[in-house]
């Protein structure tokens, strides 16, 4: 018993002796509760650092900084003489104003008498410069040196990102940095590498008088912070590259991806609608990211990144995939065959082919030629596998496969954003068609690239990287190093082997490669390199198809992958196929070597089908009102058909036709 009261009392002791070391440390041996108790007579000023500078591969200065300012407000410093009329004329409000924004201020889920709370920002040098010398007159208010981004470039808003200041999430997520009015990023590359890229804050503990008064450092600034700046960013980018992607990209809604297959970097990630950077800085900011936003008209969404969100249906280079699942699953071999008659039949319906052949043809023809029969007669092999009652088991070990190549999962990248696509799986088709579906039903389109198969244009670009390395890749990343070292991201150099055995690639090679020389791309082969590919041309409903290529140069061993997607353009060798050539020769080449398909990726537009598109959306919603003619414009019509009618009938009196009336609408 004795033991047991010995043994309780030395806990309580043991328990209480650590609480009052607690307390002694604290009191005696810190300066946290002296700190607390003297805030009113004790500031600190945070230095703000410099944001890390973002380089392209070849070391092209992409974003910097400039010199911004603003004004804080602490409640606490706030005297009861303040001059509110005299403050006003300094920083030229009114008195309205002023009190307007101090209650917002206090307004702020994070509001506190003792953190310095933004009262005006984007300030000027010049601004700073009339007030400097008078603000002091006003301790509340203090004068922060907060370095704002400068673009060096004008296109790659959605990959570059943009700062703003910090919200609610921001704060959770670290609130022993993040104060409110800070600045962060927000989106793109600004976002993905935050931690990086915006320093340490410094920290200086400023003693003052009975009057508020600068007297100095506290305690000689033992306890000051140095300030920290960002960390240099080198991207895998090449700009050059960049540039051109963007510039092909105008005036079309589509996304152009470039990559190294031998490393995973990106190269060229490039967006349409494209963002000029320079609209995230500036006075006019909060206004032009809110239009940016909501810019929906035609489907524009220029913050929408397509070429990592937007997720396709991919088209015919799926049927490369298709073929090495076959290949994989056993279900052919280099000897299978089919036959094309116009297309592959469905019991009454009929899956159209232009492949042009009319004979037993094997797979290296069928992908030179892009046969809709064959890959479809594949598919159905596949889904066959295990007979009528093991569909799903065999659709989920297809899905395996394509899992493995990256698809249908989120890549685990170093982007700020990105979709994972989709692959569908056997309990997907039983959901939707029941435990007794069959492949007729829908699933046989995703052989060819259409059905429930959806990929983004990144995802494209990786699984034709991992076909041309037969079987392997690296996760695509966009930062190369980092303050000049290496990006130590071990994501990075982990080689990921997809579940089709080497063997099995050949033959899909040797067909991408003929697509160059007889196939659906020759009229895009180079004369400088080979060049290994697949056009596609996607279906999609309420518009024209998508115009879709996948290519990797030279075919020996390939030192770039590029994907192009065109919304709506139409077929892939007419539009997707010259943009991605055009990539691959200026990477290559250091030139592009046909400027008339260059001339014409620039030239051309697409925003006519997208108002149609956008307009028959409207008409069947019923939100779409027909606008008014002008009636000046009309007139002038009018005007011009007469004029036009009587300049006719006075070249040829006996064949007049009188149409004006017939023109007037």
């Amino acid at each position: 018993m004795k033991t047991a009261y010995y043994k309780i009392t030395l806990f309580l002791f043991l328990i209480a002796a650590i609480f009052v070391a607690r307390l002694v440390y604290l009191q005696l041996l810190t300066d946290r509760y002296a700190l607390n108790a003297a805030n009113t007579s004790i500031k600190i000023d945070y230095v703000i650092p410099q944001r890390g500078i973002i380089f392209d591969r070849n070391g092209k200065i992409l974003v910097g900084n400039q010199p911004s300012y603003e004004i804080s407000f602490t409640q606490s410093q706030m005297t009861p003489d303040f001059d509110t009329l005299g403050f006003c004329n300094l920083l030229k409000i009114n008195k309205k104003d002023f009190i307007k924004k101090i209650e917002s201020i206090k307004k702020e889920k994070y509001y506190s008498k003792l953190t310095p709370m933004t009262f005006k920002s984007d300030m000027s040098r010049e601004e700073i410069a009339r007030i400097q010398e008078i603000i002091f007159k006003y301790p509340a208010f203090n004068i922060v040196e907060r370095p704002q981004r400068k673009y060096e470039v004008s296109t790659s808003g959605n990959l570059l990102g943009y700062t703003n200041q910090v919200n609610e999430n921001y704060i959770k997520k670290d609130s022993l940095y993040y104060l409110p009015g800070d600045i962060a990023g927000i989106t793109g590359i600004e976002r993905a590498y935050e931690k990086q890229l915006r320093g340490e804050k410094g920290m200086r503990y400023i003693q003052k008088d009975i009057k508020l008064r600068n007297v100095g450092p506290y305690k000689n600034g033992e306890l000051d912070k140095e300030v920290v700046s960002g960390k240099d960013l080198t991207l895998t980018i090449d700009y050059d590259l960049q540039r051109i992607a963007e510039e092909m990209l105008v005036n079309k809604h589509g996304a152009i991806v470039a990559l190294d297959p031998n490393n995973g970097e990106i190269l060229a990630l490039a967006t349409g609608p494209d963002i000029d950077p320079n609209l995230f800085t500036g006075p006019n900011k909060k206004r032009n990211i809110y239009r940016l936003a909501n810019d929906t008209i035609y489907d524009n969404k220029p913050t929408y990144d397509r070429s990592v969100q937007a997720a396709y249906p991919p088209g015919s280079p799926f049927k490369l995939l298709t073929a090495l699942a076959g290949y994989q699953m056993k279900v052919i071999s280099d000897s299978t065959k089919f036959t094309c008659r116009h297309g592959y039949r469905m019991g009454r319906h009929t899956i159209g082919c232009h492949c042009g052949t009319f004979w037993p043809i094997g797979m290296e023809k069928a992908i030179e030629k892009s046969c809709n029969n064959y890959f479809s007669s594949v598919y159905y092999k596949i889904t066959e596998k295990y007979g009528p009652k093991g569909r799903n088991r065999a659709i989920d070990e297809w899905k395996e496969i394509m899992n493995s190549f990256g698809l249908g999962e989120f890549m685990n990248n170093d982007l700020a954003v990105g979709a994972k696509g989709k692959i569908p799986s056997g309990e997907f088709y039983t959901k939707r068609l029941g435990e007794k579906w069959h492949p007729y039903e829908s699933a046989i389109f995703n052989g060819m690239g259409q059905g429930d198969v959806l990929l983004t244009p990144l995802q494209m670009a990786n699984f034709t990287a991992a076909i041309v390395n037969r079987g392997w890749y690296f996760t695509p990343h966009i930062v190369k190093s980092i303050d000049g070292k290496p990006n130590p991201d071990e994501r990075f150099k982990k080689k990921h082997v997809t579940k089709v055995e080497p063997r099995y690639f050949d033959v899909v090679l040797k067909g991408m490669k003929d697509v160059f020389i007889g196939g659906t791309a020759r009229g895009l082969a180079s004369k400088e390199f080979t060049q290994l590919g697949k056009t596609g041309t996607a279906q999609v409903p309420g518009g024209k198809d998508n115009s879709i290529f996948v290519m990797a140069a030279p075919a020996d061993k390939p030192k770039i992958v590029v994907v192009a997607v065109i919304e709506h353009a139409g077929f892939g060798a007419t539009w997707a196929g010259p943009a991605s050539t055009i990539i691959a020769e200026k990477y290559l080449l250091g030139d592009i070597k046909r400027p008339h398909l260059y001339d014409r990726m620039i030239k051309s537009s697409f925003m006519g089908e997208y108002k149609r598109m956008y307009i028959n959306h409207l008409t069947k919603k019923g939100w779409y009102t027909a606008p008014k003619p002008d009636p000046i414009q009309l007139k002038k019509l009018e005007d011009s058909l007469r004029l036009l009618n009587e300049k006719k009938a006075a070249q040829n009196p006996k064949k007049l036709k009188d149409t004006t009336k017939n023109n007037k609408t």
